[in-house]
């Protein structure tokens, strides 16, 4: 049986990965490559791999920023594109505010 995460738990994503859909201008190939790196950083649970998993680290990063790229260009939005200087000035508001404590 699957483990119950708490409601405001399920729809958070992990702080060091961004939303990509739906900023003007779109994503660049560096967000959607880093985006992909923490990705296959947290599911491995290694920030560097080993020399004997490098190869499969760094084709699964290249995969899924592959397969990123495809879902964004697929996305549809009827949301006005978001900015992304308001949506970092509202992240650094959540942060001062999270901090803060």
């Amino acid at each position: 049986m699957p483990r119950r995460v708490p409601v405001d738990r399920e729809r958070a994503v992990c702080r060091n990965i961004r939303t990509l859909h739906n900023f003007e201008p779109p994503a660049t190939e560096d967000e959607v490559h880093a985006a992909a790196l923490q990705f296959v950083r947290k599911v491995s649970g290694a920030t560097r791999p080993s020399q004997a998993n490098a190869e499969a680290f760094e084709r699964a990063v290249a995969e899924i920023a592959h397969v990123t790229r495809h879902l964004l260009d697929d996305l549809v939005s009827t949301a006005p594109p978001k900015d992304r200087e308001i949506e970092a000035e509202k992240a650094k508001a959540r942060a001062a505010v999270r901090y803060a404590r």
